[in-house]
Parts: C-alpha cells; structure tokens; sequence
C-alpha cells in the first residue's frame, strides 16, 4: 500500500510545499495537497494545518505535513483536532523519535528554519518511522487520548496508572 500523505502550507511555507510535493511524488508518495494553491501573502495558516489536520482524522491520508513560516502556528492548529498528534520538527531526531515514542501522525515544519534538504531529510525520517508499540509509549499515548477525549480535568498526575 501506497502511504498517503497530506500537505499543506500557507504562504510562508508554499515554495518548499511545491519541493516537497514533488519530491514525495519521485518518491513514491502519494500526495494530498490541500492548498494553499497560489502564492497569496494575505492568506492564514489556520486554514491549511486544519485542512491537513481534518485529513488525517478523517483517515483520508495516513500522514500530514504542515508547513508555514516557523511551525509553531501550524503545530497550534494541527494539536486542536482529536485524534492529530502533531510534531514540531526542525531535526531528524525528533522527526524520528516523535513517531517511535509519541506516534506523532503530523510533521510541522518552518520553512524560514530550515532549507529544502534539510526538509527531505525530516521528511524521510518522519514517514520512514513507526510507532514502537512498546508498553511504556503505549501506556503514554493512552494518557494523551484519555486527555484528548476528556480534557485535563480528572486527570491523573505522575504515577497515577488509572
């Protein structure tokens, strides 16, 4: 099975969008592009990570990646949706580690952090990871779902295995 990978980006992000879309297409991917379509400088990001975000949810494409000026933005947006867990990236460990342990299914990237190949590189590192299964990330990823689905209240601090 082809993995399908959502992408969007707004103006701070669209020319490494347009790299990254067709490097992951050269690379077997198969890409979901969600926008932004022209470069428009008035346009907002919230529009695109959540277009990813809803993407990824919905179980329309396997993976998202987000792309605007820093990240940061993106990431806001991406985290607001249930069932998103997404990652601010600007290395290749954290692009790894953070599917691995955290199962982290959206890459958020800036693109005025970091240049194209250091981007394929996150990139790789990110759609190339697997979530480890192992019990203590499974047991913490339980403690991010509990908390996505009921909010922080009630919720057990260090320790509290219920």
């Amino acid at each position: 099975m082809t993995l399908r990978v959502a992408l969007g980006a707004d103006h701070g992000g669209f020319s490494l969008k347009a790299e990254l879309s067709s490097w992951l297409k050269e690379q077997g991917y198969e890409v979901l592009d969600l926008g932004a379509y022209a470069l428009d400088p008035a346009d907002d990001y919230p529009d695109f990570a959540a277009a990813v975000a809803r993407a990824v949810a919905a179980g329309e494409a396997q993976r998202g990646i987000i792309i605007c000026g820093s990240g940061v933005g993106a990431c806001i947006v991406a985290n607001k949706l249930a069932g998103v867990r997404a990652g601010l990236c600007h290395d290749t460990y954290s692009a790894r580690q953070g599917v691995e342990h955290d199962d982290i299914n959206v890459l958020c990237l800036g693109a005025r952090i970091i240049g194209v190949e250091l981007a394929k590189e996150l990139v790789s590192a990110f759609l190339n990871a697997r979530f480890s299964g192992a019990e203590r990330h499974r047991r913490r990823l339980q403690k991010v779902l509990a908390i996505e689905s009921k909010g922080l209240e009630g919720q057990g601090t260090k320790g509290d295995e219920s």
